[in-house]
C-alpha cells in the first residue's frame, strides 16, 4: 500500500513554509519589535501617487484656493528653541529662600538677583473638615435650633469628596489597585481598610449613575459614532476558580467629542444592536461580524475602519513585499491627504471636496488593483486575507470620501479604550458583573472630562460635591461639556492654610 496520496504537494510544502514564516516575523516583532506599525512610504509625497493614478483629465471640479499670510506668535525664551532645561510651570506656588554673601563689604551697591529654581515635592496629606454646629435653645422652651449639615456623597459616611474623587483617579486613570491604595494610605497615617474603600467605590458608582445615563443619551443622539469593544475579566460566583471574560462597549462621537463606556457580560451582536437601537446616522466600526445586526438597522450607514484594514497588509510579512508595499504607499497617500485636511482646519464641505479631487483617484487605483491581484496571490496567503478583507468591505471602505464630517478609520475610539488596557495590567479582573458597570460609569464620566480640557479630580470632586442635591431635570448641566464650577460649593473641599 502507498501513501502517495498522503504526500503533500509541492504547492502545500510552499504555503506551509511561508505561513511559517510569517507566523515566525509576526512573532519576533511582537518579542523584540517595536509595537507600532510604523510605515516609511516609497513616495514620500502623496502627489506622486497622485500623479501615478491620474494620468488621464478628470472632470472633477478643482478646489478654490487663496494665498493667505500671518504672523506666528514665537515663545520669548532666552536660550534658543530646543537646548536647555524646559521652564518650570509659572503658575506653580513658589517659596523664596533669600541667601545673601557670607562677606558683607560697607558699600556693596546690588547690581541684580541671581535665580535658581528647583522643582520640590510635598507628599500628599489628609486633613479634617471639623463642621462646628451650635445648638441653641428656643426661648420658652419652644425647641431648639441648629445648623444644617451640607450633604455628603455618602450619607454618614467620613470621607469627604475629595478623598472620594482621589480614590477613583487612582484606580481608574492612575491604575491603582485599592490595596496599594491603602499601603500608601497608610504611610500617611490614615487606615482606610480596602473593603471599606470598595465600598466607597460602590456607592459613588451608584451615585454617578444618573449622570452617566444623561452622557450616554448624549452621545447616542449624535448623528455618527464609531464602536469598538475591549475585554475585561471578571469574578463570577457561578465559576468558581475561573473569571469571566466580559466586554466594555466603547461609543465615541466624533462630532461632540464625547465618549460614553458599557460593560456587557457576553461580545454577542445583540449588545450594540440593544443600545443603538434608536439610534440614527454613520456607524463607524472594524470587521467584527457582531457589528453585521445593528448595521443593518433603518437609518443607520455603515463604516469601515482604514487602518484594520492596513493593519492585514501591514502583518502580511515578509512574503510578496512588493504587492503588499504597493498597498501600504497607497493607503499611506490616503492618510496624507487626511493630514493635509487637518492641517489647513478644513471644514466639512471643505474636507469633502478635497477628497473628491484626491482621494478619489487613489481608491480607484487600489479598487483596481484589488481586483487584478486577489488571484494572483497564494490562495491562503497572509497577504490573500488582507486582500480578502478589503474587498469584502470596500464599499464601506471608500464611503468616507462621501461626506466630509466622517473619518477615514474609527482610531479615535481605540484611543479612547487605551486607559482600560492599561488598567487590566493592574488590577487584573473586576469583582463582578455590577462593579465592571460601576467602573464603565467612572470610566465614562473622567474621559469626558478631559476630551473637555478639564482636571479629572476637579471635576470629580466638585460633581460628588454636587449630585445628591442637584435638581434631576438639570443634570446635564453637570456633564463635563457643559461644567461649570461652583466656588462657594467648591469651598466645602478647600485645604485649610
Amino acid at each position: 500500500m502507498t501513501n502517495e496520496k498522503t504526500k503533500p504537494t509541492y504547492e502545500e510544502l510552499e504555503l506551509e513554509v511561508a505561513k511559517l514564516r510569517a507566523e515566525l516575523a509576526h512573532l519576533k516583532r511582537m518579542i523584540f519589535g517595536q509595537k507600532r506599525e510604523r510605515f516609511i512610504p516609497a513616495h514620500t509625497d502623496s502627489q506622486m501617487i497622485l500623479s501615478e493614478v491620474a494620468n488621464i483629465e478628470t472632470t472633477q471640479p478643482a478646489l478654490k484656493t487663496e494665498t493667505i499670510s500671518y504672523t506666528r506668535r514665537k515663545p520669548v525664551t532666552s536660550q534658543p528653541v530646543g537646548h536647555g532645561r524646559q521652564a518650570l510651570p509659572a503658575d506653580l506656588p513658589r517659596k523664596e529662600i533669600v541667601i545673601e554673601p557670607e562677606q558683607i563689604v560697607p558699600g556693596m551697591k546690588k547690581i541684580r538677583d541671581e535665580v535658581t529654581e528647583v522643582l520640590e515635592y510635598i507628599p500628599p496629606s489628609f486633613f479634617v473638615l471639623k463642621y462646628i454646629r451650635p445648638i441653641y435653645a428656643l426661648p420658652q422652651e419652644e425647641g431648639v435650633v441648629i445648623g444644617q449639615l451640607p450633604s455628603r456623597p455618602i450619607d454618614k459616611g467620613i470621607a469627604g469628596p475629595g478623598f472620594l474623587a482621589q480614590i477613583l483617579i487612582d484606580k481608574y486613570i492612575d491604575h491603582l489597585p485599592l490595596y496599594r491604595q491603602w499601603k500608601r494610605n497608610q504611610r500617611l497615617g490614615i487606615d482606610i481598610p480596602e473593603s471599606t474603600m470598595g465600598g466607597w467605590v460602590k456607592a459613588c458608582g451608584d451615585l454617578l449613575r444618573p449622570l452617566y445615563e444623561c452622557q450616554k443619551d448624549k452621545v447616542l443622539s449624535s448623528p455618527y459614532l464609531m464602536v469598538d469593544e475591549t475585554t475585561i475579566h471578571v469574578l463570577d460566583r457561578d465559576k468558581k476558580g475561573k473569571t469571566h471574560l466580559g466586554y466594555y462597549w466603547v461609543y465615541y462621537s466624533p462630532p461632540i467629542r464625547q465618549v460614553f463606556f458599557e460593560y456587557r457580560q457576553g461580545r454577542n451582536q445583540e449588545a450594540p444592536a440593544q443600545t443603538l437601537k434608536t439610534f440614527k446616522g454613520y456607524l463607524q466600526t472594524d470587521g467584527y461580524a457582531g457589528y453585521e445586526l445593528v448595521s443593518s438597522q433603518p437609518g443607520i450607514t455603515p463604516l469601515a475602519c482604514m487602518a484594520h484594514a492596513r493593519r492585514y497588509f501591514f502583518d502580511a510579512q515578509p512574503t510578496d513585499s512588493s504587492l503588499r508595499l504597493w498597498m501600504l504607499d497607497h493607503i499611506q497617500a490616503l492618510y496624507d491627504i487626511e493630514a493635509q485636511a487637518k492641517k489647513r482646519n478644513l471644514s466639512s464641505v471643505e474636507r469633502f471636496q478635497l477628497r473628491q479631487a484626491e482621494s478619489i483617484p487613489v481608491l480607484d487605483a487600489m479598487e483596481k488593483w484589488l481586483h487584478e491581484n486577489c488571484t494572483r496571490v497564494l490562495p491562503k496567503s497572509d497577504l490573500a486575507k488582507a486582500i480578502g478583507y478589503m474587498m469584502n468591505r470596500w464599499q464601506l471602505l471608500r464611503r468616507y470620501v462621501s461626506d466630509g464630517l466622517v473619518e477615514i478609520d474609527n482610531n479615535l475610539v481605540e484611543n479612547a479604550i487605551r486607559p482600560i488596557a492599561l488598567g487590566r495590567k493592574n488590577y487584573l479582573f473586576a469583582g463582578s458583573h455590577e462593579g465592571a458597570q460601576r467602573a464603565a460609569i467612572v470610566y465614562t464620566l473622567v474621559a469626558n472630562a478631559g476630551l473637555a480640557g478639564i482636571d479629572p479630580f476637579t471635576y470629580l470632586r466638585d460633581v460628588l460635591n454636587r449630585i445628591a442635591d442637584y435638581p434631576f431635570n438639570r443634570l446635564s448641566e453637570l456633564l463635563a461639556c457643559n461644567y461649570q464650577p461652583l466656588p462657594e460649593i467648591a469651598d466645602h473641599s478647600v485645604q485649610p492654610q
